[in-house]
């Protein structure tokens, strides 16, 4: 049996010599036959909210909060026909504010082809620093009595858009909304805060729950401290084409999206495997090991306790070099120590929400990662570097023993398996 792994831009091909093979991935959903049409009756006829026009004036300071570069939401795309909607509103009125959470800001070259080239020359573009205090402005203060910063730009706008792309998360549940707004557009303290261990390693911060999820409830209260005017969510395909819009008021519309998202990506399984592999969906979700944690959690979900994990993952950017996450994975001898360490009551250090994570799935299965990350390194994070996949593969089945099951996702956490 032949499968074709998402990779990078151009994947991988498994061959299988194994009688118990179970490909999960996610229904296949046709895409919208004319998606600026379905765009433009989406927000003509939104979920519990005025057209979109109606609600922006031609005097209006306008934010679009966009995904940044590590989320596959077709921006180029749809931005036009945003701008097209609204052709209204002076272009010199709009700034669009690309949410990059804590994650890097973007390059000038990354944001054209993110958004388009045209829209690059026409509209502002800013990239939100969670790390820069004079490019933030206090938006309101959460439930814990600390004070939340939110992109100056986003604050001081008249109106408010929120773009995003709905799937399963595994932190938040499901990706889109709020989520949108925060944490991508909040300050480091805030999303420190929001990332907390207790929460992180809460039983309801997983795939597919929202109702009793205390990160989501974080993100819909923090989320909405300013008045979000309208959402933009769409589902895709595997093949990056749109298959619903779901717009409107930012709650009603998630919520749609949501119960949509669950039944044609959720893959019920009758028990655990002792062998799983699996991606981070290609091209531009596997571009560093920070993002590639989902991949290894969506297999998580249906392996068995000592088992393994084979994540494919390009890991092109690193793990990425920002930030804290290489530094707790190599600082720590084991995944023991190093969650040990997270929960060590008063720590905190930015990015340990996913290393506690990683550190969770490492204690549960064995992890092998194919990638261009060099073997040292791949070791340090307590990973086994893997670099002939079908070898591999056949190496695991054989340990097992002949009738040995084996899931396969190849496209990662595009569709994400749960026992029942």
């Amino acid at each position: 049996m032949k499968i074709h792994l998402q990779y990078g831009t151009d994947g991988l091909d498994l061959e299988l010599d194994a009688e118990h093979v179970i490909v999960i991935e996610p229904k296949f959903v046709t895409g919208v036959p004319d998606e600026p049409a379905a765009f433009q009756e989406a927000v003509r006829k939104p979920i519990d909210s005025r057209p979109l026009r109606e609600l922006m004036h031609a005097s209006d300071k306008i934010a679009v909060v966009i995904p940044d570069i590590t989320r596959p939401l077709p921006t180029e795309r749809i931005l036009p026909w945003l701008f097209e909607e609204l052709s209204h509103v002076p272009a010199e009125n709009f700034v669009i504010v690309n949410g990059t959470g804590s994650h890097r800001v973007n390059t000038p070259d990354e944001l054209a082809k993110m958004c388009g080239a045209d829209v690059a020359r026409k509209y502002k573009i800013v990239n939100h620093n969670s790390l820069d205090p004079q490019s933030l402005k206090q938006a309101g203060v959460g439930e814990d009595g600390q004070p939340i910063y939110y992109n100056k730009e986003y604050c001081e706008a008249d109106k408010r858009i929120v773009m995003g792309f709905i799937e399963p998360h595994f932190m938040a549940g499901f990706s889109g909304g709020y989520k949108g707004i925060f944490p991508a557009v909040a300050d480091i303290k805030s999303i420190m805060r929001y990332h907390d261990a207790p929460t992180i390693g809460h039983p309801r911060s997983t795939w597919g729950v929202l109702d009793g999820n205390p990160t989501q409830a974080k993100i819909r209260k923090n989320g909405s401290l300013l008045n979000v005017d309208f959402c933009i969510n769409v589902t895709q395909n595997s093949k990056r084409q749109i298959t619903r819009f779901f717009c409107g008021q930012p709650l009603a519309a998630h919520l749609a999206g949501c119960a949509f998202s669950k039944e044609t990506v959720m893959i019920p399984c009758d028990q655990p495997f002792p062998v799983v592999v699996t991606t981070n969906a290609g091209y531009p979700l596997d571009q560093n090991l920070y993002q590639a944690v989902k991949g290894m959690s969506a297999a998580a979900q249906i392996v068995e306790q000592d088992g393994f994990i084979l994540a494919c993952s390009k890991c092109n950017d690193g793990f990425p070099t920002h930030g804290n996450f290489k530094k707790l994975l190599f600082e720590s001898s084991s995944p023991r120590a190093l969650l040990d360490r997270i929960l060590t009551p008063g720590f905190s250090m930015y990015d340990q929400w996913e290393a506690q994570l990683l550190a969770l799935i490492e204690l549960k299965a064995r992890v092998g990662l194919k990638s261009d990350l060099i073997d040292e390194e791949v070791r340090k994070a307590h990973l086994e570097p893997v670099h002939n996949i079908n070898a591999r593969v056949a190496q695991a089945l054989s340990a097992c023993g002949n009738n040995a099951r084996i899931a396969m996702l190849p496209e990662g956490p595009m569709g994400i398996p749960y026992l029942k």
